[in-house]
């Protein structure tokens, strides 16, 4: 036998129930609104109909206490929708401190997930229930969209920077997530599942999938590009010490400060000449092109790791690079 038909998605996050709120308290006054309007245009219809032989049009002067209800009253009920919704998305916006870490990728046309711990899904996601999470999110290739119906969470995933989203399960289960921005032919394909789970069972499935922490791989990439040259504790060191860097204020060369967030690194990465740390010329080379998604997530993810005396020194055993990979010459007849 089918299952019913669901007018609404479940309610599995904490959020979700605020957001539901304020719809339904939007749906309601604007539907007694529009129930409003179509009433008294009928009754004026009828009450005010051409009649023959027609009446003179009396002359109406107006009523101030009638225009300043119809002015003030929807004034502060759009007010309130206001207040309320500024108060969701401030919720929304501002992930609690001690959240679930986790980065996601997207691409056309699949969703990349990595744990802190090292885990990797593609179209799938596992979380423990009633823990908060939060998604570093950012694309590869287009713009899409990280949409959980059930969580009544969405954000545009944007190439080139890094995005958050984050709640808090509350009923265990599946629960699907789709891609809701076109994104080219396969969008609609563009879609997976959130698995919420018992923390014990969650915990099982971790130590299962465990394949080493991402600031453990981030800490093999920052020496196998030889990062170690400039960024190295000491007076030999010719770029800023990365020790307690993420999350700091940063003065840089030429005035102005920034934030030592996701981006603020990414950038630096990419393109170092950007943003100069007051004190240090800008002699890094760009790493554009030489490291994926993946591994800036990896190396932003050590960064992050780096406490007081925790920046490598020289003399540790860095990971040689890749071997280049060798191409046949082809001789011309």
């Amino acid at each position: 036998m089918p299952s019913p038909v669901e007018l609404f998605p479940a309610r599995a996050a904490e959020i979700a129930y605020h957001v539901d709120a304020l719809f339904f308290f939007l749906l309601i006054v604007t539907g007694i609104a529009a129930v409003g309007v179509f009433t008294l245009l009928i009754f004026f219809s009828v009450r005010y109909r051409r009649r023959t032989p027609p009446r003179p049009t009396p002359r109406i002067t107006g009523h101030i206490r009638l225009e300043l209800f119809w002015t003030t009253t929807p004034f502060l009920v759009f007010l309130v929708m206001f207040w309320w919704g500024a108060r969701i998305y401030l919720a929304m916006a501002q992930p609690p401190a001690g959240a679930i870490d986790l980065y996601v990728v997207g691409k056309q046309w699949m969703w990349k997930v990595q744990h802190a711990q090292g885990q990797r899904e593609i179209n799938e996601v596992h979380i423990p229930l009633g823990q908060p999470v939060k998604l570093t999110l950012t694309s590869e290739d287009v713009i899409h969209d990280f949409f959980v119906p059930a969580f009544r969470t969405k954000i545009d995933v944007v190439p080139g920077r890094y995005v958050y989203e984050w709640f808090t399960p509350t009923v265990a289960g599946t629960y699907h997530f789709f891609c809701s921005q076109y994104c080219g032919t396969n969008h609609a394909g563009m879609r997976g599942e959130v698995y919420v789970m018992d923390p014990a069972d969650y915990q099982q499935w971790l130590n299962l999938k465990s394949e080493g922490s991402l600031a453990l791989e981030g800490r093999k990439l920052f020496l196998q590009l030889q990062c170690i040259t400039c960024h190295v504790a000491g007076p030999k060191a010719r770029a800023p010490i990365l020790e307690s860097l993420y999350g700091a204020t940063i003065p840089l060369r030429g005035g102005g400060t920034a934030v030592a967030d996701d981006n603020y690194i990414r950038e630096s990465i990419l393109n170092p000449q950007a943003k100069v740390v007051m004190g240090w010329e800008p002699i890094m080379p760009t790493f554009e092109g030489q490291v994926s998604e993946e591994d800036l997530i990896k190396l932003i993810a050590y960064i992050k790791s780096l406490g007081p005396g925790q920046t490598p020194q020289r003399n540790e055993e860095s990971v040689p690079p890749p071997p280049p990979t060798e191409t046949k010459k082809t001789e011309s007849p």
